[in-house]
């Protein structure tokens, strides 16, 4: 699993942005690509607990969200 790049970051952020102003794209899907992120960054980092906490809960809300529709 290799680290996002910058523009991917940038991307869902981006997506993100639009989202919040103009309910663009689906909360569901950019929760998951969120989660897909922060589970590289911490995959990149297995030493660090506090990149695997917050990955692991951005995973359970994304599948929430996507349970939910």
């Amino acid at each position: 699993m290799s680290r996002p790049t910058i523009s991917e970051v940038s991307a869902l952020l981006a997506d993100l942005a639009d989202f919040r102003t103009r309910g663009d794209g689906s909360n569901a899907e950019l929760m998951n690509r969120k989660a897909d992120l922060l589970e590289r960054i911490a995959a990149a980092q297995p030493d660090d607990a506090q990149a695997a906490e917050v990955a692991a809960a951005a995973r359970a809300h994304a599948d929430e969200l996507t349970a939910g529709s």
